[in-house]
């Protein structure tokens, strides 16, 4: 992207190399945007089979605060360490252990009760990062080691085929985690497709014309740039937003459930919930967030019961133990990971991260998230998670 003036000029070079590896990586994997119509003509061509596995993965953008969600709230030291942040052990929805969760998720609390959820404990990775595009980048790919240009499922994609529909994301634009080397997942935005206007949008259309002398990966982004803009145009109006009184996830999982009832062949889904880097003012926030995810989760799940649906909730690190001076927390490491589902074993998985043994103010992390990948890659998705996580094969045992 270059300034001219009071005029942007954004070249496509520019475009590709300021989105960054994984962001180039997706786009030169040409994310498909298809609408309701192609979908359900994939359930009727190709219909998925009922004792066939479906994995609803639900990012939460922000850096969720793993210890105001699964609150070990009768611990001195979580009560010394964020003493106007902390709840009360009445206050929270006792799960044993010493551990309760938010008053806002009592529908959680009631999936708990019937053992259909399931909590692991202080996951995270070795050597963790406080910046939230790497962090994201790292829990996307599911390479903690080094830079990785593609994501766990789009890699899924490329042992398996490469038919676009087998994973969608529920986003106006494609996540990291679905791009593979050879094929990407397909995007059905819940709210329409919407491009930009203006000088903006008009640079972004010039993005989409070919080049003489350009490489077959830049041919393909321009290719994936028109074709978005001729399905804004033709297809956009045909997406219906779903729930026009329900919260951003609450109708992206009616999107979900839908398709999941219509037999569509998707076996891999995404969806997200954004806010929760809570730096300031935490607790009303965070506690409303936590209130929308928790009423989404429990309609998505009581709706598809009986079918083979597991969802997955994760974050891209917790924070810091101690309460910052804005009624706040910083940006720290491990977390909790949610599993739902009728099969899943619900209960706690991995050890309670210790609030008196620290990494630097930080939680020091018992389960490596990979190993929550690969019972996914196993259990839901049946397959050797050893060929998309570079050998990575452990699982938590008993989580499926």
């Amino acid at each position: 992207m270059t300034t001219t003036g009071n005029k942007r000029r954004i070249s496509r070079r520019g475009f590709i190399l300021a989105s960054g590896v994984v962001g180039a990586g997706a786009l030169a994997a040409g994310a498909t945007q298809v609408d309701w119509t192609d979908l359900i003509a994939a359930a009727t061509r190709d219909p998925r089979s009922a004792d066939t596995g479906v994995l609803v993965v639900c990012t939460l953008y922000g850096g969720n605060d793993g210890l105001n969600t699964v609150i070990p709230a009768a611990d001195p030291a979580y009560q010394k360490a964020r003493p106007d942040l902390a709840y009360q052990p009445h206050e929270v929805l006792d799960l044993g252990d010493g551990l309760g969760l938010n008053p806002g998720m009592k529908g959680l609390k009631k999936l708990w009760d019937d053992k259909r959820l399931a909590v692991v404990r202080g996951v995270g990775y070795p050597k963790p990062d406080h910046s939230h595009f790497r962090s994201m980048a790292i829990w996307q790919t599911a390479s903690p080691d080094s830079p990785q240009p593609t994501g766990w499922l789009g890699r899924w994609l490329d042992v398996t085929g490469d038919d676009p529909l087998r994973a969608v994301s529920i986003e106006p634009v494609l996540p990291p985690l679905m791009a593979g080397q050879r094929a990407a997942g397909a995007t059905l935005p819940v709210t329409g497709l919407k491009l930009p206007n203006g000088t903006v949008g008009k640079a972004f259309s010039l993005l989409g014309q070919p080049e003489a002398g350009e490489s077959p990966d830049r041919a393909r982004v321009a290719r994936s740039i028109a074709d978005l803009h001729t399905t804004a145009t033709k297809l956009g109006p045909a997406v219906k937003p779903s729930g026009a009184n329900k919260g951003q996830l609450a109708a992206q999982l009616d999107v979900v459930a839908g398709l999941v009832e219509a037999g569509v062949p998707t076996r891999a889904y995404s969806v997200s919930l954004g806010g929760f880097d809570t730096h300031a003012d935490e607790k009303g926030t965070q506690q409303r967030l936590l209130t929308e995810l928790d009423d989404a989760l429990s309609a998505f799940v009581d709706r598809v019961r009986g079918k083979k649906v597991v969802v997955l909730v994760y974050s891209e690190f917790g924070r810091r133990v101690g309460a910052n001076a804005s009624d706040g927390t910083d940006h720290g490491t491990a977390g909790p990971v949610f599993v739902i589902g009728d099969g899943v074993n619900g209960g706690f998985y991995g050890e309670q991260p210790s609030l008196t043994d620290l990494d630097n103010g930080d939680l020091k992390e018992s389960t490596d998230f990979r190993d929550v990948y690969a019972t996914m890659l196993r259990d839901v998705l049946g397959e050797d998670p050893g060929k998309i996580l570079a050998g990575h094969d452990t699982t938590v045992p008993g989580l499926l």
